[in-house]
């Protein structure tokens, strides 16, 4: 499982990526995170974690009959300019294809004004440790590898890939323009995990 995968190898990711970030190595966190990615957590099974959304009833994984995409935020850090309209694009290009899923890291009363700006495509969801429910997502997503992050999902919860952060967009830079450059990182990031995806699915086939 997902969460069995995070829990055997996040503190000694935590103790390497603590020490080479100290030293400014931003280059080499980055390395370390995407091997923690690569050989630790794709091909696990995504925990199958039951939402709460902000304008619907809960939305559980297993329900879902395709690919999942689930990018994580916290309604107070700042999203980036230009960024909710390229995840609202995205959600249109590709609804037959994949499942979004925007999840704050917030109670209900946070959400409803923020809510309103994503598209009705995208299920917006929010989850904190003041509820009951919510301790075991909260515990093995936000306290573990942070967000912004981005998890890839198959139609069988099987992590395909995760991606943390998302892009600098310089000052002042044009309302369009930060949403096209948004859009061209997700969108290269879903290709990336179609591609991904279709392999692992033509690999087992041949195994059978």
């Amino acid at each position: 499982m997902f969460s069995d995968a995070v829990k055997s190898n996040i503190k000694k990711y935590n103790k390497q990526s603590d020490k080479v970030y100290e030293n400014g190595d931003i280059a080499k966190g980055q390395q370390l995170f995407d091997s923690l990615v690569k050989n630790h957590l794709v091909g696990s099974k995504f925990d199958d974690y039951s939402f709460k959304c902000v304008n619907s009833k809960k939305v559980k994984l297993s329900k879902i009959k395709k690919p999942v995409f689930i990018i994580t935020y916290s309604s107070w850090c700042l999203i980036n300019k230009g960024e909710i309209s390229a995840l609202n694009k995205l959600s249109r290009n590709y609804k037959d294809q994949v499942q979004m899923i925007v999840v704050f890291w917030d109670v209900k009363s946070d959400m409803k004004k923020i809510a309103r700006q994503f598209s009705s495509k995208i299920k917006v969801c929010y989850a904190n440790e003041s509820y009951r429910n919510d301790a075991s997502v909260v515990a093995n997503l936000k306290h573990t590898l942070g967000f912004p992050t981005s998890y890839f999902l198959n139609s069988d919860l099987e992590v395909v890939d995760i991606k943390r952060g998302g892009i600098a967009i310089p000052p002042r830079t044009p309302s369009k323009t930060a949403m096209e450059m948004n859009y061209t990182v997700f969108n290269e990031r879903l290709s990336s995990f179609f591609e991904k995806n279709q392999q692992a699915t033509q690999l087992a086939a041949t195994t059978d």
